[in-house]
């Protein structure tokens, strides 16, 4: 089947269903054309929330179809692929939190988002790429415990008073993006504005023009008089800026920056989906109650 044929199956699908098609902008080009919203994993999920979609079909990662359903109790969430993981999320689970937390008595846990449900519910407070920053000094402690992304946790502890306690988890994506290769691309592209994501290696970050959460990439590229784009984060990015930049240039700094497990789902993925409504993620009630608590601490935070 073509993919103009598939794309219109999609629509008309959705249009029955009464469904919201979500896509991270990580994933495959043909699949964010077709979205109803895409953004990153915690954005979708409120601006899904507040639509009367009563179905939301989640094209990203499991743990980002979880933060939907934590969102979204009443809606049905579909993930098109349900083996596409996050090998940082995998890096942590809610017994081994349990027993960190038994370790560092009254210490505040603080949660990326891009982790599971379960996880979330072992903590006080979850943060974004974006707001770790401020979430981090708003807590009133001397020392805070950041899971599961040592990488994000280097970048926030240069900007707080207070001592950070790490996890050693992080992206495979971005960890494995060395100083060395973004020296070489931006010797190849000297008059581009290197933007790179908190989860890259402090080294790299220290090479950065912009350091910037994906939505903020995006929000920056458009707004930004400069003319040209290194970008240090996952390739898929890059069709995006693209799309809302026609008379700009973004180029990759590296052909690793690729997430396996994003590009899993295709257009067939989401059709076969909404056709038969499954795989259906639904976060049980006593964990979701919980991980929505440490979510909506941070939604409570006001913004730098």
């Amino acid at each position: 089947m073509e993919i103009k044929e598939l794309q219109s199956r999609i629509r008309a699908l959705l249009k029955k269903r009464e469904a919201i098609l979500l896509v991270h902008n990580y994933q495959r080009g043909e699949i964010q054309d077709l979205a109803d919203l895409t953004g990153d994993s915690l954005g979708l999920s409120m601006q899904a929330a507040r639509t009367e979609a009563k179905v939301i079909v989640f094209c990203g990662v499991h743990f980002m179809a979880e933060t939907a359903s934590i969102l979204c109790p009443r809606k049905t969430v579909l993930l098109p692929r349900l083996d596409a993981g996050c090998p940082m999320a995998d890096t942590i689970t809610a017994p081994a939190l349990r027993a960190r937390k038994k370790e560092l008595p009254g210490v505040p846990v603080v949660t990326y988002v891009n982790s599971t449900a379960e996880v979330k519910a072992e903590s006080d407070i979850c943060c974004t790429s974006a707001n770790a920053v401020a979430v981090v000094r708003s807590i009133k402690a001397d020392r805070v415990l950041m899971t599961p992304d040592r990488n994000l946790a280097a970048y926030t502890r240069r900007h707080v008073d207070q001592e950070i306690i790490t996890w050693d988890g992080c992206c495979n994506i971005h960890d494995r993006l060395t100083a060395d290769q973004v020296i070489k691309a931006k010797e190849r592209r000297p008059e581009a504005i290197l933007m790179a994501h908190p989860e890259c290696r402090p080294e790299v970050l220290d090479l950065a023009d912009v350091i910037k959460s994906t939505s903020g990439m995006i929000e920056y590229a458009a707004k930004s008089e400069a003319g040209e784009f290194l970008v240090a984060t996952e390739n898929g990015i890059l069709h995006q800026m693209r799309q809302r930049n026609p008379g700009k240039k973004f180029y990759q700094v590296s052909r690793t920056m690729l997430c396996p497990n994003m590009k899993l789902t295709r257009l067939k993925d989401v059709l076969r989906a909404i056709e038969t409504m499954d795989p259906v993620v639904k976060v049980p009630e006593k964990v979701r109650v919980r991980a929505l608590a440490a979510v909506e601490r941070m939604l409570a935070v006001p913004r730098d």
